[in-house]
């Protein structure tokens, strides 16, 4: 071989590797919500809304690849919600498989947690 079919074919062969792509996002679902994934998840929800505090359902993330976070609504002294118009948006996540990993994504920030005492399987 020539040196410039060296160079031709050394130059192929970088393009190529530069054009791996990273795995796409599956769309996925928690196939158990053990304690230690319950506790994983919420906390990175939590982070994600700046350490707000958050209740999940039991079956979280089991039934559905989208999690909706409403904001809690204002209550007065005695407890009953007060009057007036709420504003805040719910948040909302999507639970993906990345490369084998299950990764829950903030849609408003685009934020990623890998969960790693969570798994997960494609939807």
């Amino acid at each position: 071989m020539t040196l410039p079919a060296v160079r031709v074919a050394l130059a192929g062969a970088l393009a190529l590797a530069g054009c791996r792509t990273a795995a796409p996002d599956v769309p996925a679902l928690v196939t158990s919500l053990t304690p230690e994934s319950r506790a994983e998840i919420t906390g990175a929800v939590s982070r994600a809304l700046n350490g707000a505090p958050v209740t999940l359902a039991d079956d979280a993330l089991t039934r559905e690849d989208t999690l909706v976070v409403e904001r809690a609504r204002h209550r007065s002294l005695d407890g009953t919600p007060s009057t007036g118009r709420d504003t805040g948006r719910p948040e909302r996540f999507r639970l993906v498989q990345s490369g084998g990993r299950c990764v829950l994504v903030h849609e408003a920030s685009g934020r990623r947690s890998t969960l790693e005492a969570t798994t997960c399987r494609p939807r």
